[in-house]
């Protein structure tokens, strides 16, 4: 037996407890970059709503890509070298947006750090894709399967097409380019969409 047979849903479970904790690091990094004025004065405070805006909409990024690692996974039935890998460079490209972040929150959303930002997002879009990959050729084959891995895949490109057109956008004014960015977290954080019906159909 292989080191891939033997790795069930148990091997599953430990790729998912280390992502867990990686988005967990993530997301304290992110707000470790919170830093409090040391004046006592509200227009100091103030001025801190271009840090704090961007790491709302950061944060909502991260949690995204957690709820939806966390419903693909429950698709997967083994461990492959490609499911692991995929995984890791998942993890990778989302360690990156902390620092865009910051850079994003203490530039003011200039056009520059707009488009770092919009990249960042650009990069676990599509090694998320990867992931997806793996765990539809190999995971659960049921109908319910098959239909969230398609509304998915289909939500996953709109996804990437929208960050693409968010980078010229951001030339022309980086609000535009937010906005982008602003509406891919809107449509996956709305409540009972296709994709939560079909993954509560499949569990």
């Amino acid at each position: 037996m292989t080191a891939e047979e033997g790795e069930g849903r148990a091997g599953v479970g430990r790729i998912e407890a280390f992502s867990d904790g990686v988005i967990a690091i993530i997301i304290t990094i992110m707000v470790l970059e919170l830093h409090a004025p040391i004046s006592e004065r509200m227009e100091q405070l103030w001025g801190l709503w271009p840090v704090f805006v961007a790491y709302v909409l950061s944060y909502a990024y991260v949690a995204i890509y957690w709820v939806n690692h966390h419903r693909l996974f429950a698709h997967a039935t083994r461990v492959s070298n490609g499911l692991l890998w995929s995984n890791m460079l998942l993890l990778f490209t989302l360690s990156l947006i902390p620092f865009s972040t910051s850079y994003l929150g203490e530039h003011h959303f200039a056009r520059g750090a707009t488009i770092l930002y919009l990249l960042t997002l650009l990069l676990p879009s599509v090694s998320y894709a990867w992931v997806q990959r793996i765990v539809r050729c190999s995971g659960r084959q049921s109908e319910a399967a098959r239909a969230y891995h398609r509304q998915s895949l289909r939500k996953g490109l709109l996804s990437t097409g929208v960050y693409l057109l968010g980078i010229p956008l951001a030339l022309v004014t980086p609000w535009l380019g937010i906005a982008c960015a602003a509406g891919v977290a809107m449509m996956w954080i709305l409540p009972t969409g296709p994709i939560d019906r079909l993954f509560d159909a499949s569990a």
